[in-house]
């Protein structure tokens, strides 16, 4: 348990304003689970092409003071080779975003924070360091990923990874299966970039 008064106090701040989003998409009463995170106020949403792809429909539930609510979300568009989706949904509250950090710019042993969905148990939040950047894991031309030891599971998947200041560094996207403590995260440079051209 960390300290409030710690040098985590900035991004449990952050925290504190964040909503979680949760997204269910299924195929032959099929469904996958997955996280995402809002990017604007006016309801866009990133994830994981791999959360969205192959679903009939896409719901998004959200925390409003202490209740969830669920959404219907269009998906706006997905790019397979970088594994990026943007939703949008239409809600009458006011939706608090996160912002962008600069992947570029963290170095190998900083601290971050994974918050996501894993296995369904929404809002869950791990911490770990940046153990490489750079990772090749042959998922694509676009092979560039931020590893890191912060705890990564099923359900994880489109969920940001944040620096000590609450920032998205990165989305988290993969992990290795047969290992402990090896997941890895798409560059928030990387994502941001792709993640425009969608919405356009």
């Amino acid at each position: 348990c960390h300290d409030r008064d710690g040098r985590f106090d900035d991004f449990f701040d952050q925290f504190e304003r964040f909503f979680g989003a949760r997204f269910r998409g299924g195929a032959r009463q099929e469904r996958s689970l997955g996280s995402g995170f809002i990017i604007s106020p006016e309801g866009f949403i990133a994830t994981n092409n791999h959360v969205v792809e192959g679903g009939d429909e896409v719901k998004v539930n959200l925390q409003f003071k202490g209740k969830e609510e669920s959404y219907d979300a269009t998906v706006v568009g997905r790019d397979q080779e970088t594994d990026l989706a943007v939703l949008k949904i239409d809600t009458e509250h006011e939706l608090p975003t996160l912002q962008w950090g600069d992947s570029d710019i963290m170095k190998i042993g900083q601290w971050v924070v994974a918050i996501g969905n894993p296995f369904g148990l929404d809002h869950s939040v791990t911490a770990g360091i940046i153990s490489a950047k750079g990772r090749v894991i042959g998922s694509g031309p676009f092979d560039d990923f931020i590893q890191t030891d912060a705890s990564i599971n099923p359900g994880n998947s489109g969920g940001p990874l944040l620096n000590m200041q609450g920032e998205v560094i990165g989305i988290n996207s993969a992990i290795v299966a047969s290992g402990q403590g090896i997941g890895f995260a798409i560059p928030s440079n990387m994502a941001r970039r792709v993640i425009a051209q969608i919405r356009t």
